[in-house]
């Protein structure tokens, strides 16, 4: 699996600093710089699709094709690929393997996210987007100005950004741009896809360990947490901000939202896009929706959204130990399983080592750009904000999103090297444990008995689990 990654790596930087020599390129894009590229490179095969670069800008249509939609295909059925892996570990017993990562990822490829992505495409071009390799439009505006129309290829890469949670749209404002989401249908379309995979896989979790109940005792916990994200962020978005209120306008906050969708659309799609980490590690929303910037965002409403890309990540592995330590059979001694399987030292180590691994790489890099002149200069705004600015770039990147304040200019030297270590960090120092985990699990024969004093506890906790990474 590391070693596939590797070689996705090469190609994608590759292409992207040979650009100006290869074919489907009109504009004449030149070569990408070698530390964007490094960036650009990693972001995409860790499934972050960070974007510290404009897409109509900077890509050519053969980068954009061969290498980012590429890319998006292949990180999304990894992460499917590992999720599946992972819940063998529950399911099978007495075994030494957990899977084939080919065949696995060949299967997602094939017979899910292409099918799929096929009909999702035509879809998205009937609702207006374009499916082009002919050159940038040159038009005349009512006032006789010259404007240059960007088209492209962009609706097959929409459909698996959106499908495979990727993130990383083909132009510079993402979704908000009417190319990418043309209408009130493509919106809801789009919004719902997101979702689509990651709640079908706690349905196959309940069915691969024998317990439906436990998929749906996860599939309402998402649920519960997706409800009230929602909530907060409207609240805080349609009650304003104190400085519109002191230059007496009322109403709620629309800086930086959809005109054509509204304070109600931009928080739903805002939230849909942090909150769709539906897969632990794997497969994590990274849309930059660009017009629902989270800089322009309530202060409530983006302390919610940092909140949550951390508490994600360390809510299953504190609820987990909390049930573990319950966990006590008839003798009165501790026996802590889930699902039928003991979880013994050794998954506890893999799990701390998963989860402390996260904390290391945004808080470490967040106090190094803090202190750093050249980095202080990317902020756009001075004291908390600014700060908060770099410690959102940080945990986005280490929790594989990729959203991002816009105050904050990422593309310089130490920006495009340090967010690419936490994003590699945030996604293979996170996988190598898992599947440690699921081999280990794979390898020991179902408990014999069940915890009598765990039993209350099983449903929630385990979904809390499964949800909140």
């Amino acid at each position: 699996m590391l070693l596939f990654h590797v070689g996705g790596f090469v190609i994608l930087y590759a292409v992207m600093r040979l650009q100006a020599a290869l074919p489907f390129n009109p504009a004449e894009q030149s070569a990408v710089a070698p530390d964007l590229s490094f960036n650009t490179a990693i972001s995409f095969i860790t499934n972050t699709n960070w974007q510290n670069y404009g897409g109509e800008s900077t890509m050519s249509y053969l980068v954009q094709m061969l290498g980012l939609t590429h890319q998006n295909f292949l990180s999304a059925a990894t992460g499917i690929a590992l999720a599946v892996a992972l819940i063998r570990g529950f399911s099978r017993s007495s075994m030494r393997t957990i899977g084939n990562f080919w065949v696995d990822v060949t299967r997602c490829t094939l017979y899910v996210l292409l099918p799929i992505c096929v009909v999702y495409t035509l879809f998205l071009v009937w609702q207006g987007i374009p499916q082009t390799l002919g050159a940038y439009v040159d038009a005349t505006t009512l006032e006789g100005a010259k404007q240059t129309i960007a088209v492209g290829p962009v609706a097959s890469q929409i459909a698996i950004k959106m499908l495979g949670t990727n993130g990383g749209g083909f132009f510079n404002a993402n979704a908000a741009h009417p190319f990418e989401n043309p209408t009130a249908l493509s919106n809801f379309v789009q919004m719902i896809s997101i979702f689509a995979l990651g709640a079908a896989l706690t349905n196959v979790f309940g069915r691969m360990v024998g317990n439906p109940r436990q998929g749906w005792a996860i599939l309402a916990v998402m649920g519960t947490l997706f409800i009230a994200g929602v909530t907060v962020t409207y609240w805080a978005e349609a009650g304003g901000t104190t400085a519109l209120h002191a230059l007496g306008l009322t109403g709620g906050n629309m800086e930086g939202k959809e005109v054509r969708f509204g304070i109600v659309a931009s928080s739903l799609f805002a939230v849909i896009t942090t909150a769709a980490l539906l897969r632990r590690g794997q497969r994590h929303a990274r849309l930059l929706h660009r017009a629902r910037r989270h800089d322009s965002a309530d202060q409530h409403a983006a302390r919610r959204d940092h909140r949550r890309r951390r508490r994600r990540r360390a809510l299953w592995h504190a609820d987990l130990c909390r049930h573990f330590d319950l966990c006590r059979g008839p003798d009165g001694r501790p026996h802590p399983e889930y699902v039928g399987k003991k979880i013994e030292a050794r998954e506890v180590k893999m799990a701390m080592l998963a989860i402390l691994v996260l904390p290391l790489m945004y808080l470490g890099w967040t106090a190094v750009a803090v202190v750093m002149p050249s980095a202080v200069a990317s902020m756009a705004n001075a004291g908390p904000h600014g700060f908060t600015e770099v410690l959102y770039a940080f945990t986005s990147a280490t929790g594989n999103n990729g959203s991002a304040f816009a105050g904050l200019s990422g593309n310089t030297f130490f920006y495009n090297l340090t967010l690419a270590s936490a994003m590699f960090v945030g996604r293979f120092f996170m996988i190598v444990p898992a599947m440690a985990l699921a081999g280990s699990l794979a390898a020991r024969n179902p408990s014999r008995h069940r915890p009598a004093r765990c039993r209350p506890r099983a449903g929630c906790s385990s979904a809390s689990w499964s949800a909140s990474s």
